[in-house]
This record gives structure tokens, C-alpha cells and sequence, in this order.
């Protein structure tokens, strides 16, 4: 089954089937040192502390005490790891870096936060495309970035220190499941992901509310395996701040509980019921304002939650779902992650598998049948994931970055576990590779992905900028096909030709009305849907001619 998963994936990563493809088919390399060593036996639970004859799915064999105290190798992976994981976050700052200059201005999506960040500060532009279906949470960051100094970098040096935060979250959460040192090489292989470093350098939501995910998984591993925890009590603070970084987050916490439910069953949480409701208590008392909000503005609680979701970019529903079968595991993790994250994949499939072997058992209940569990647990998170989300709306990488990370943190477990005594070289083998796939990632993002909007961005900032100067400091208003990065660059509000139609009435006098067309632009009429717009209002008509991808502009701007 494996062998075949591999072929496909050796396939799809070699060819151009899918976007993103890679320079080398790492597949090539790296799926045969998931087999190396062969079989090995598990622990069981008449094996002593410390002697299992190789690493069990949670902790390291390496970690057993040396004669004369704890500084033996225990401390010695502690400090490596630290050391790996500060290695992978100088990577990350390092590949941030080098990626702006390939993407230096500001793209469509992340203009919608950076235009509400603006307006929150003192005498703030309009929030050109902003929607209140919108968290507010990265806005408010911005608005913090932004009066520290008030451009792009500034803005994107939020999301960097959000990439480390979750980053550094990976590691602490791995090193608890496997050791510190696995946990670097997790940390560095979800950093070689394609779908991860695409997004990484832009000022998006999606990483940060991927590591408090993350932290949500753990606690709820924490009270399950924890006698008398208190973990539940933890997650109101951490659920509050991924919703109100992003609204998305609803369907990835439905899955992690209907993965809980699964994994460990309705009695296991029956048994923590008070901790269960007085948490999910304080998450409704902390969602109220906006419960409020949303009544206001839609009638009902839920309604911004599913306008939100009314908003994707779908053909039909569970279109999504059929994007994250086509591009699973490869275009999310590249070559390499994938194979990792089969083996996670594959690994707790036999965990589940020997679960269900042992019902009633008293193994089932010790040290191997809690880590099968949690096995259990993350993978079934892991899956029911994309199908919550690509059932409910449309599909991308970076929806599912927390799927990515838990089959990883399996998958470096499950290759160590079964290399056996073999597993340093094996593993310092595949972080080889991942800092390689890193860098060769890094040319694909730049030279395959980046281009494109950096092309388009030729065409609409000239334009933006020199109808703000046309406004000559006075209210101004552009119609365009291109609104949140027009706002950003020309400091006028801005809607599109479909939202200018429907406005209730026409803007004020005094306000400077742009209508602009492109080359090859998207979403708008052509010059004579133009002339009706303008409703005989005395107008002059200019052109702009660009570089970009979208070729040159021509700007009806009302006198």
C-alpha cells in the first residue's frame, strides 16, 4: 500500500501534473529510508523504563538516565534540539527576507487587512475591501506594526514573528510526543513545505492561527493523558484568540472535536464534563461582542461566521474536498513532507489497528495504548480536516497547515520508530534533504509563484498612485477590478464595478470618482458600460501604460 502511495506521489512530484512542482523528486531519496532497518519490535509494557529495545512512539530510547545522574544524553538532545530549532527559525527569518524582494508589493488578499490596519490609525484611509464577515485580530497587529512605520515591511514583519511563534510552538509540542531533536527536524520540514513558504512572507492569518491550533490539539491530548487535568480549563484564551485571528477557525476546531470524540471516546469525556462545560462557557462569554456584532449586522448569531463562509470561491459544494484529494500530500508539504506524511499516515492506521486488537486488555490502557491513542487522535484530525473545510468552502494549502504539521510529527516518529537502532542516520539524513528542499523550495516560490502577482501588481501601483495624485489630496473613490491593493497604493477607497452599481446613492461632489480599465483586466464592463456608469457627469478620459501583466490602464475620472 505504501509502496504504491509512493509511486503516485513519485509521479505527480516529478511531473507537471500539479502546480508547484519541484526541482529534484526528493521521493526518489527519501522513500526508501522509510523501510531501512526493517522490522522492530514495540515496547511493550513488561519492558523497563528506559531498556525498550528502540524508540516507542513517544519518548526516544536515547532518554533513559546515565549512572550518576540526568546530564547524560537527555540533556545533551535537549540542547541539541534547542540548538536545531534556532537554526530553522535563523532559516526562516533568512527566507523571509529573501522573498520580499521577489514579492515586494502587497497582494490582493493581504491588502484587505493591511487597508483596515491603516484605517484604525489616526486619520487612516478608507478599509478599501474590507468585509465585516473579516476577523479583526491581524488588523489590529498591523495597526500596531504600522505605527511603529507605516509600509509593507512593517506589516510582514507581523506575520515573520507569527511564522516563529508557530514555528517554535511546533517544536515545544513535538519535542512532549517525540524528543527535541525530532522536533527540530519537524519544525524544519514544515518549513520546507510548499504550500507553508508560499504564504509565509505575506501578511495573512493563516500560520498564526495554525500554531494556537496546535496548542488546542495538545491540551486536548494533555487532559485525556493527564490524570486530574486541568488542561480544558486552558483553552478558552487559546480558542478566543485563533477565532478572532480567523473566523475559519470554527471548522477546524469541529473537526478536532468530532476527531477527540472518535479517537477517545464518549465516556473518556463524560468523565471530564465540568472542565468541558466550564471551558466551553467562557468561550461563548468571550465570543459575546461578537455574537452582538453579528446580530446587528445579519439578524443572528452565526450570520457573520456563514457570510463568511458564503464567500468562498466555489464551483459547487465539497469542490474544496476534491482540490485536497487532488493536491494531497505533495503540493502541501512538497516531495520530501510527503513521504513523511505518509508514514504518519500509514503509522496511525496501525495504531488504530492495534487500538482495536486490544479492546479490554490491559495494554490498551498503559503507556503503548495511550501514544496509539493520541496517534489515533492527531491523524483522524489530521483527515477529518480537509474534509470539514473543503465541504464548506473552497479549497487551499494554507487552510490546512495544521493537517500538515500533525501527519509530520507522526511521520518523524513513525521513521525513527521503525528504523530502529538506525534511526541517526536516517534521520540526519532527511534533515539533509530538508534544508535542501528548503532552498529548493525557496527558487520555486520565488521564480514559479511570485512572479505572476508581482507582474500584476506592475500594472495596478502605477495606476494607484497616480490616480491619487490626479485627487490631488481630496476624497477620492476608484472603481476598479483590483480594489484592496488600489486602496493600499492610492490611499482613495475603492469598490468594484458590480458594488458601484449597487450603491444607494452616487458619492458626494466633492469626492474624486476614478473608473479604471485595463489591458487584460478582470471583472469589469467594457467602454461603453463605462459612459453609462458615468451618467453623463462632464469626465476625462486619460491612459496609463504599464509594464505589468495587465498592460495599460485607461482612467475615466469624473470632473
Amino acid at each position: 500500500m505504501l509502496a504504491a502511495s509512493q509511486q503516485l506521489m513519485l509521479a505527480v512530484g516529478a511531473g507537471g501534473w500539479l502546480p508547484g512542482w519541484q526541482p529534484w523528486p526528493l521521493l526518489l531519496l527519501a522513500a526508501p529510508l522509510l523501510w531501512w532497518g526493517g522490522g522492530v519490535r514495540r515496547p511493550t509494557a513488561d519492558d523497563p523504563p528506559g531498556r525498550a529495545p528502540q524508540a516507542a512512539p513517544g519518548r526516544s530510547a536515547d532518554t533513559r538516565k546515565p549512572p550518576g545522574g540526568r546530564t547524560g544524553p537527555r540533556l545533551s538532545g535537549r540542547w541539541l534540539g534547542a540548538a536545531g530549532l534556532g537554526a530553522v527559525l535563523s532559516l526562516t527569518i533568512a527566507v523571509w527576507a529573501a522573498l520580499q524582494d521577489h514579492e515586494p508589493w502587497i497582494g490582493h488578499e493581504e491588502a484587505v487587512y493591511a487597508n483596515k490596519a491603516r484605517s484604525w490609525t489616526d486619520g487612516g484611509p478608507p478599509d478599501a475591501g474590507w468585509g465585516p464577515y473579516r476577523p479583526p485580530g491581524l488588523p489590529l497587529l498591523g495597526t500596531l506594526a504600522l505605527r511603529v512605520h507605516p509600509d509593507v515591511g512593517a506589516l510582514r514583519t507581523v506575520t515573520l514573528v507569527l511564522a516563529l511563534l508557530t514555528l517554535t510552538v511546533v517544536w515545544l509540542v513535538a519535542a512532549r510526543w517525540t524528543t527535541p531533536v525530532r522536533a527540530a527536524l519537524v519544525t524544519l520540514l514544515v518549513l520546507s513545505g510548499l504550500g507553508f513558504l508560499r504564504r509565509m512572507p505575506e501578511f495573512l492569518t493563516d500560520i498564526g492561527a495554525t500554531g494556537l491550533l496546535l496548542v488546542v490539539v495538545y491540551l486536548v491530548t494533555r487532559a485525556q493523558e493527564k490524570p486530574d487535568s486541568r488542561a480544558l480549563l486552558l483553552l478558552p484564551p487559546v480558542v478566543l484568540a485563533a477565532f478572532y485571528l480567523r473566523y475559519g477557525v470554527v471548522g477546524n476546531l469541529c473537526a478536532i472535536a468530532l476527531a477527540a470524540l472518535l479517537a477517545y471516546g464518549p465516556r473518556a469525556w463524560a468523565a471530564r464534563a465540568r472542565h468541558l462545560a466550564l471551558a466551553a462557557g467562557l468561550i461563548l462569554l468571550g465570543m459575546l461582542p461578537h455574537f452582538v456584532q453579528a446580530t446587528a449586522l445579519t439578524g443572528w448569531p452565526l450570520g457573520l461566521i456563514t457570510w463568511a463562509t458564503s464567500q468562498a470561491e466555489r464551483s459547487f459544494v465539497g469542490d474544496g474536498l476534491l482540490y485536497y484529494l487532488a493536491i494531497f500530500p505533495y503540493r502541501l508539504a512538497g516531495d520530501l513532507g510527503a513521504v513523511v506524511m505518509v508514514a504518519g499516515l500509514v503509522a496511525a492506521v496501525g495504531a488504530a489497528r492495534r487500538l482495536r486488537a486490544a479492546r479490554g486488555v490491559k495494554l490498551a490502557e498503559g503507556r503503548a495504548g495511550v501514544e496509539d491513542r493520541r496517534q489515533v487522535f492527531l491523524a483522524a484530525t489530521a483527515v477529518l480536516l480537509p474534509v470539514v473545510l473543503g465541504t464548506a468552502t473552497d479549497g487551499e494549502p494554507r487552510f490546512v497547515y495544521l493537517s500538515v504539521v500533525l501527519l509530520t510529527i507522526l511521520g518523524v516518529q513513525a521513521v525513527a520508530t521503525r528504523a530502529g537502532e538506525r534511526r541517526r542516520p536516517i534521520l540526519a539524513a532527511i534533515t539533509g534533504m530538508a534544508a535542501l528542499t528548503v532552498l529548493g523550495t525557496v527558487q520555486v516560490v520565488a521564480h514559479g509563484a511570485m512572479p505572476g502577482p508581482t507582474a500584476q501588481n506592475r500594472s495596478t501601483v502605477p495606476v494607484a498612485r497616480a490616480v491619487a495624485a490626479e485627487a490631488g489630496g481630496r476624497p477620492c473613490l476608484v472603481v476598479t477590478g483590483y480594489v484592496p491593493e488600489t486602496g493600499w497604493y492610492s490611499g482613495c477607497d475603492a469598490v468594484t464595478y458590480r458594488q458601484y452599481r449597487r450603491l444607494p446613492k452616487r458619492p458626494p461632489a466633492d469626492v474624486v470618482v476614478h473608473f479604471v480599465r485595463y489591458e487584460r483586466g478582470r471583472l469589469q464592463p467594457d467602454a461603453a458600460g463605462v459612459a453609462r456608469l458615468t451618467e453623463g457627469r462632464p469626465s476625462r478620459t486619460w491612459r496609463l501604460p504599464t509594464d505589468g501583466s495587465l498592460g495599460a490602464a485607461t482612467v475615466v475620472t469624473l470632473r
